[in-house]
């Protein structure tokens, strides 16, 4: 192998690392826009606002620093076979020098086409909710259970016991099952991602989203471990530089004397109604 081909792989494989941490620049600006979002939906209302588009934006990027990233995989895997003899031996030396080359990036591509044969390669912003996901074990969540006997959900509070990324799957303990369950029965459940919700850290109240009055939620109840929808009366109000722990809301269904009692719940016991919700 000459020095100019030698030289010319080299300088692709400094692009390919060039592009990875440009992917990483662009993903954690993806992930600062998504809790912004998060944490003040509101803000596209408001006129002027660009959240959104600059949303788009990036993920323009993102989309092309990840095909520009196959494009020089694609040269360098050229240039290779270019140069390395069709020979068992040449064979072997093509796949240690692919090894030197993609290393650590090789390895956590194949782990991510094995979690999903369907999709040869998670984007960013997904690969990273996995993680997320994956680090919820042993923390309180809200689950959705489809009851067999009726054509309803139930919602309520589960603890994560472990959550598989292969198959997407949490397995979760209901650990205050009903009054109809056996004495001691706690229940395990394995359910699929779009039916957990996280709720806010309790200890961190930033998490929480700042919901404006009138807006629909998902509550735990007060004195159960059950969620029913609910209507936010008022918003979470500032007290010197931080915010009351409490949301003041009506649940639906709650009707005392003809009018709907308004109860303080926790902000970590509140989370986005899930379209299409039925209870």
């Amino acid at each position: 192998m000459s020095s100019p081909d030698v030289a010319g792989i080299l300088d692709q494989s400094k692009e390919l690392d060039r592009l990875r941490k440009d992917q990483e620049e662009i993903l954690l600006e993806i992930n600062k826009m998504h809790k912004k979002l998060q944490s003040t939906p509101e803000v596209v209302e408001k006129p002027g606002d660009n959240s959104l588009s600059r949303l788009k934006m990036l993920y323009i990027q993102a989309k092309e620093l990840s095909e520009s990233e196959v494009a020089v995989s694609s040269q360098l895997l050229s240039q290779l076979d270019a140069l390395i003899p069709s020979t068992p031996l040449g064979q072997q030396r093509r796949r240690m020098e692919l090894d030197f080359y993609t290393a650590e990036g090789n390895d956590q591509k194949k782990k991510r086409m094995k979690a999903d044969p369907d999709v040869p390669r998670l984007s960013p912003s997904l690969r990273n909710h996995l993680d997320h996901l994956a680090n919820l074990k042993g923390e309180q969540v809200a689950a959705r259970v489809t009851q067999e006997d009726a054509d309803k959900d139930e919602w309520f509070i589960v603890k994560v016991i472990h959550f598989d990324r292969e198959t997407r799957e949490f397995e979760v303990l209901d650990e205050e099952p009903g009054d109809d369950e056996e004495p001691a029965g706690q229940r395990k459940y394995k359910l699929p991602m779009s039916h957990i919700i996280p709720f806010p850290k309790r200890n961190d109240p930033s998490t929480a989203q700042d919901f404006p009055s009138g807006k629909h939620v998902l509550a735990v109840y007060p004195g159960t471990t059950a969620l029913y929808k609910a209507t936010v009366v008022n918003t979470r109000k500032p007290v010197g530089r931080k915010l009351t722990s409490n949301y003041v809301l009506e649940f639906d269904d709650d009707e005392e004397d003809g009018s709907l009692p308004q109860r303080h719940v926790p902000f970590h016991k509140v989370v986005t109604l899930p379209e299409g919700h039925r209870q």
